[in-house]
């Protein structure tokens, strides 16, 4: 399907009845260039792990969207170069990873952002995640929320909301 067609058949799905079944994200390559295409999925905020914080002192904390935006960087780059877990990020779409963890710690921190990824059991499938993995995962947050100059306290505060996922993530 072209991307003119795409966009017609969207619209017209945007417009159905409220009636209408739940909508899934076929392609997300089209809003979304660079991404690889994934299978169906229903998106929703509940697909994020958590609820968001209810104040916004924490997404000023870690510097807006921006602030974000960096962290995310910095911490995929570290993992892709980590001898330790970077096999785990070969073939996968880093594209497609920046932008659901800059939506999702957005979404997390009450930045007014929506998190349009799927959910933490279903992205984690397969990837044969171990404990310590999951600890090299969080090692290298941590050194990217310090290197972006967010205080060691809210640093956990996101930690905290994000260490539930470990049952979700870790297979092994």
């Amino acid at each position: 399907m072209n991307r003119i067609a795409s966009l017609a058949f969207g619209a017209l799905l945007m417009i159905a009845p409220a009636a209408a079944p739940t909508l899934l994200f076929a392609d997300p390559s089209l809003d979304h260039p660079g991404e690889q295409t994934v299978d169906p999925y229903t998106p929703s905020n509940a697909n994020a792990g958590a609820r968001p914080m209810a104040t916004q002192a924490m997404f000023e904390a870690f510097h807006g969207k921006e602030g974000i935006s960096r962290i995310v960087d910095s911490f995929v780059d570290r993992n892709v170069a980590d001898p330790r877990i970077s096999d785990i990020f070969k073939n996968q779409d880093l594209v497609r990873l920046r932008r659901t963890l800059r939506e999702q710690f957005c979404y997390l921190l009450d930045g007014g952002c929506d998190y349009t990824g799927r959910d933490m059991k279903s992205s984690h499938k397969d990837m044969g995640i171990q404990d310590a993995d999951f600890n090299a995962l969080v090692e290298n947050l941590q050194w990217a929320m310090s290197k972006e100059g967010v205080p060691f306290r809210d640093q956990n505060r996101l930690l905290a909301l994000l260490a539930p996922m470990h049952r979700d993530m870790v297979t092994k």
